[in-house]
């Protein structure tokens, strides 16, 4: 007598049950996940899955299934339980922890107890890292796990400062690690964008906010933003809290990397647009443009946002620096000697900071050069490499246009020098 059991008969009889349930989801979802239950087409079944549990579709898939069981009171535990519980073997480790984590945040979001979430996704993990098969899987949960317990936090302070000293431990443990998988592979984009979320995520809540920009910049290697009508609150809340960060964390002079990426499109057409104006005239290091948009274009905006007003001061000094390598940047790379007068003219300073600015640029290592305090001048011989906007990198181009012209020059009349000897 033969002793086979079909592991998947039970998630048949579910899709079956769901797809008379939910008959506008049937064709699209549960008859697909059932057929290719009976034909054993795991590939086809963890894709379909996937887009079952997706962001993109959850507004649709995600409901609540009444007179259900705690394991299938909503469509994604459902499918989660009665489906991928038994066919979990089959499912490549990655896929799999990208399904439960979808099944738990979405669940949590629906009204389910932050408790409910993390146990499916600490269960899959202990499972994952017994069979110590797939890092990338078990590094993606891991970074999951500490982002729901970011996301839903802790009411007792001692247990919060446990949780927030875990997460922390995790995301310097695991930074090095991620280097372990090949970088080009789709997998390694979906594992290493785990990971920065996270702790992106953690800076935010702890701060500094310099921490946070670094973080949520190499996020950005990893995210694709929706843009237009299809912008989502994430991608907004993520722009805004960039720009912040940009403009107040100390040390954070690069902004160009940020005020060329897509992300900051979101915010076109919203009432924060006004950041991204204000961003983009300290990126150029536009004193003039800055301090007009501060205190006559922008100032009750920029008052509502505590972090500008506790940092105003900081934000001050940085469109100043900022200021002084555009003046510099402005200058041939063979004239760059400027007078204090001209910097305090340029920066709209008194002439009796202009010192104090240079040797703080000189301090942060924005630039090198001489300061000559006897003749009010200084001469620059390097600023720090930096991203360049459109508009820069035409200025650039026409620096480069006139050096070339110069060496031709300098060439041709060398050459005459030696045909024509005096």
């Amino acid at each position: 007598m033969s002793t086979y059991v079909d592991s998947t008969r039970g998630s048949v009889d579910y899709c079956k049950a769901m797809a008379s349930q939910f008959p506008d989801l049937a064709e699209n979802f549960y008859n697909k996940i059932e057929t290719f239950c009976q034909q054993k087409l795991w590939h086809q079944l963890t894709m379909i899955l996937l887009d079952f549990v997706s962001d993109d579709n959850k507004s649709t898939t995600l409901r609540p299934v009444p007179n259900a069981g705690e394991d299938s009171k909503n469509t994604f535990l459902g499918v989660y339980s009665k489906v991928v519980a038994c066919i979990a073997p089959k499912i490549n480790q990655l896929s799999l922890s990208r399904i439960a984590t979808s099944v738990a945040f979405c669940s949590v979001e629906v009204g389910s107890a932050p408790e409910e979430g993390r146990k499916i996704l600490q269960d899959l993990l202990d499972k994952l890292e017994s069979s110590n098969l797939d890092i990338g899987a078990v590094l993606y949960l891991q970074s999951k796990i500490g982002l729901l317990n970011l996301q839903t936090g802790e009411s007792d302070e001692g247990k919060k400062r446990e949780s927030l000293d875990k997460i922390y431990t995790m995301i310097k443990t695991n930074g090095p690690l991620l280097k372990q998988l090949v970088s080009d592979t789709p997998e390694a984009v979906i594992v290493n964008g785990a990971h920065y979320e996270t702790s992106m995520t953690y800076f935010k809540i702890v701060g500094p906010p310099e921490a946070f920009y670094n973080e949520a910049v190499d996020y950005l290697n990893y995210y694709q933003p929706k843009e237009g009508d299809a912008a989502d609150a994430k991608s907004q809340t993520l722009a805004i809290d960039l720009c912040l960060a940009a403009l107040t964390g100390e040390g954070v002079y690069n902004l160009g990397q940020v005020v060329s990426n897509p992300i900051l499109k979101v915010l076109e057409e919203t009432p924060q647009a006004w950041l991204v104006e204000l961003l983009k005239a300290c990126a150029r290091g536009n004193v003039s443009d800055f301090k007009k948009l501060c205190q006559e274009t922008y100032p009750s905006q920029i008052a509502s946002q505590p972090a500008l007003v506790n940092m105003s001061q900081q934000m001050q000094e940085k469109i100043t620096l900022l200021g002084l390598i555009e003046l510099v940047f402005a200058k041939p790379a063979t004239e760059r000697t400027l007078t204090f007068t001209e910097i305090a003219e340029g920066l709209e300073i008194p002439l009796e900071q202009v010192e104090w600015v240079i040797m703080r640029a000189f301090s942060v290592k924005l630039m090198e050069g001489i300061m000559d305090e006897v003749d009010g001048s200084v001469h620059v011989t390097w600023i720090l490499p930096r991203a360049l906007s459109v508009e820069q990198m035409k200025e650039l181009a026409g620096q480069f246009a006139a050096w070339a012209t110069k060496a031709i020059s300098t060439k041709e009349v060398m050459e005459e020098t030696e045909i024509c000897p005096q």
